[in-house]
């Protein structure tokens, strides 16, 4: 089975430009998985897997450590173990 994510985006330049992907069921959830938000777009989402990519081809060994970090990161966020704005102002004085 497939399913189709929508990409819609606004350009002040260009006229509204829409995409529509087709994926298997399996790899929209999976994608889901690697949203850090409710409501991040797919786009958003693919062009910070493609950052990632990018990122790894350019510098491996800086990636691999990059990419743990992200996912120790997602994890704190995960478990809202992280300092608010005003916390963190505050620990640095601000």
């Amino acid at each position: 089975m497939y399913t189709k994510a929508y990409n819609k985006r606004q350009d002040t330049t260009r006229k509204k430009m829409e995409t529509t992907l087709r994926l298997k069921v399996q790899t929209k959830e999976e994608l889901d998985k690697f949203k850090q938000y409710k409501n991040e777009s797919y786009d958003e989402l693919i062009r910070k897997l493609i950052y990632i990519a990018k990122l790894c081809e350019n510098e491996p060994k800086l990636s691999q450590k990059t990419i743990k970090d992200i996912k120790e990161a997602r994890e704190r966020v995960k478990k809202r173990e992280f300092y608010t704005e005003a916390e963190a102002k505050k620990i640095l004085g601000i």
